[in-house]
């Protein structure tokens, strides 16, 4: 079900970025607006839950499955990107691929206590400042620095 990066071909150049989906999943607590990162499970440091597209599911719904696995919430997904960054996926020694992940809002209407990368990663609620400041990627950290939710 998940398209997992191909080999370039000519109509492809090898360092065109490969198209990746995530969530920024938010909500509101206590009055102050918080966003949802986990740890990547290779490196531990704190990310958006992401992945490959999927067959037979928009992009919208695909970063929604995302933040299922990856950090067990449900919730309105926006239907079209709030902005994008790249990044590059190391998959292993001297193997890495540039990422251009297209980012949809997710308005957390459930925190499940159980999920499908429980034992994989940890998910931890932040305030903007802190997520921004918490993520590698500086267009990750400019796009949380200036997210406005749309309710």
């Amino acid at each position: 079900m998940l398209m997992e990066p191909q080999p370039s071909t000519g109509s492809q150049a090898a360092n065109q970025p490969r198209k990746q989906v995530g969530a920024l999943a938010w909500r509101f607590d206590q009055g102050v607006l918080k966003v949802l990162l986990v740890t990547s499970r290779d490196t531990g440091r704190f990310v958006i839950p992401k992945g490959w597209p999927m067959k037979r599911l928009s992009n919208s719904r695909a970063a929604a499955r995302e933040a299922f696995e990856e950090a067990g919430v449900g919730g309105k997904t926006s239907s079209l990107p709030i902005g994008t960054y790249e990044y590059h996926k190391i998959f292993g020694p001297g193997f890495a691929l540039l990422c251009r992940v297209m980012v949809y809002s997710m308005q957390v209407e459930k925190v499940l206590s159980k999920w499908p990368e429980k034992s994989e990663r940890t998910r931890q609620w932040m305030t903007l400042d802190e997520a921004a400041a918490n993520v590698d990627e500086p267009e990750l950290s400019d796009l949380i620095e200036q997210f406005v939710p749309v309710i």
